[in-house]
């Protein structure tokens, strides 16, 4: 299943959270570009955001932001050579 435009939003907000502590959350605005705020809206509804306008990871979206975010790293790291 390839990723869908909604698929990328929530990918997008769950790496906009800072791992490195448990403490910080986000705030989406009513003024937000409305894909931002449907997405935050589907992570809440998937059990990923304490809040429907961001709120705090849950365990759930710790775990889907930590695997976001590596990704992310992954992805943009520049090239690797796979041995064949």
């Amino acid at each position: 299943m390839p990723y869908t435009p909604d698929l990328v939003h929530e990918l997008n907000t769950l790496i906009r959270f800072d791992l490195a502590t448990s403490q910080q959350g986000i705030k989406v605005h009513k003024n937000a570009d409305p894909e931002v705020i449907a997405a935050t809206r589907r992570l809440h509804e998937k059990g990923m955001l304490t809040q429907v306008d961001g709120g705090y990871l849950t365990g759930l979206g710790r775990d889907a932001a930590e695997h976001a975010q590596a990704a992310l790293t992954i992805l943009t790291s520049g090239t690797t050579t796979l041995a064949a």
